[in-house]
């Protein structure tokens, strides 16, 4: 829908091809079974779809969209401990996937260049290895068609077949990458106690990928209308299950501390409980291919798919959809090169997003075929020390919330004033405790009051 917002203005028609009926609102829909997960939109991604979309905060705002300061609404146990919620920095947008969507959908279409084709799929590319003219599309009656256009964007997520479709023209496999931990995750809705309906913070306990055991982890991350979100993680052997019965067990029980499983002793279920292993981390360099046709772009999921406990994929594929629509801009619509240039601009904002993600994972024993190398384990090092010493350093916080929000790239890690700080560490002693107010722990049911 972004990428079609972006190309509206240079194209007199956008066609999007979807495999499925969208509905009217925000209601479950087939080929989007990861809506019953949890979905963060960091404020970078959250400043991109306002780009585009001008006036949509106000709207997902309107709908009960949770506007929540980072780190001052985050309570966080990472593997160097507790960190503290310092002053606001940045922000994240907290969302159900189905309420998201119809906000959006709704803005896009609204658009009379648009046009929507449902209950369809693309089958593959029209043209040749220098340019691609189109797109074969096949109805769920079964009838196909071509569908000429003088650019196609696959933004089909991880089932993408672009690879496939490129080889079909004579092109070479891209050069790719996997990193996959083996984490599953299972995902349950809550009715939060009604004291703890507005205001409550994100609750995160991490994984130690370091440890050299199964890495478990949980999220508990306020939605619209009073909900908790709640997400629980495990890699090869420490995996949760579907089973009902026993997640709020591993909750209290197989996390680094048990703050998520005392919470939900006083929610209310309000939905069974979602599994999935999809949870790979994979990315195909396009932009290094040495020869990439006229009329092809590669965005979103289908360009790099990440590990989606890091809650980085829409606001990569928003900050993509910006990116294509400044190429275009620069270069000017149907110019030679154009979607090379734009291929290598909607790389740009993977690579953040990539190194968190993968740089964690590695770790995992059997994430990669031959384990981490030197250069993950050199900047691994570095990052959990200015991890500690974010546990007590508030201005190292930020830089770090710099890079996870999306809002600035990595380099800033490593500015002089940084690499200092990492030699001298936390400033202030590490919190034995989560970093709760009384009032917190009374507003959803806890007795735990200084």
């Amino acid at each position: 829908m972004l990428a079609a917002r972006a190309l509206a203005e240079f194209a007199d028609v956008v066609t999007i091809v979807e495999r499925d009926a969208l509905p009217e609102g925000p209601e479950r829909r087939k080929n989007l079974p990861q809506a019953q997960h949890p979905h963060a939109l960091w404020s970078g991604g959250a400043r991109a779809i306002e780009e585009l979309l001008p006036g949509v905060t106000q709207r997902l705002a309107e709908a009960g969209a949770r506007h929540l300061a980072v780190t001052t609404d985050m309570v966080v146990l990472s593997a160097q401990g507790w960190f503290r919620r310092w002053n606001e920095s940045h922000h994240m947008v907290l969302i159900s996937r189905y309420l998201l969507d119809a906000i959006v959908r709704a803005l896009v279409l609204d658009d009379d260049r648009i046009k929507l084709v449902e209950r369809a799929e693309a089958l593959g590319l029209e043209g040749t290895a220098a340019a691609v003219t189109g797109v074969r599309v096949r109805s769920d009656e079964g009838a196909e068609s071509v569908l000429s256009a003088d650019l196609v964007v696959d933004a089909t997520g991880r089932g993408s077949r672009a690879p496939e479709w490129l080889a079909a023209l004579g092109l070479a496999a891209p050069k790719q990458r996997e990193v996959n931990s083996g984490l599953a995750y299972a995902s349950r809705m809550y009715l939060a106690p009604e004291s703890a309906r507005e205001g409550f913070p994100v609750i995160n306990v991490q994984a130690d990928p370091s440890e050299g055991r199964p890495g478990r982890a949980g999220f508990l991350l306020p939605i619209e209308n009073g909900r908790w979100m709640v997400m629980l993680t495990g890699t090869r052997g420490g995996e949760p299950t579907a089973d009902e019965s026993d997640f709020e067990r591993f909750a209290a029980e197989e996390l680094s501390h048990p703050v998520i499983g005392e919470f939900l002793a006083g929610a209310e279920p309000l939905s069974g409980v979602a599994f999935t292993r999809s949870t790979v981390n994979r990315r195909y360099y396009y932009e290094r291919s040495r020869r990439w046709p006229d009329g092809f772009a590669v965005l979103g999921d289908a360009l790099a798919a990440y590990n989606p406990v890091y809650g980085h994929g829409m606001s990569v594929a928003a900050q993509s959809a910006v990116a294509l629509r400044e190429v275009i801009r620069r270069r000017g619509w149907g110019t030679p090169g154009l979607a090379r240039a734009v291929q290598k601009a909607v790389a740009r904002p993977v690579n953040a997003a990539w190194d968190l993600a993968t740089g964690l994972d590695v770790f995992y024993p059997g994430a990669t075929k031959n384990g981490p190398t030197l250069r993950d384990r050199v900047i691994a090092a570095y990052a959990n020390r200015l991890l500690y010493t974010a546990t007590g350093n508030g201005r190292i916080a930020r830089r770090f919330t710099d890079v996870s929000s999306l809002e600035r790239g990595a380099h800033i890690l490593f500015a002089p004033s940084v690499l200092l700080a990492a030699v001298v560490g936390p400033l202030k002693p590490q919190l034995t405790e989560p970093p709760l107010t009384d009032e917190e722990w009374k507003a959803a049911g806890q007795a735990r009051f200084s």
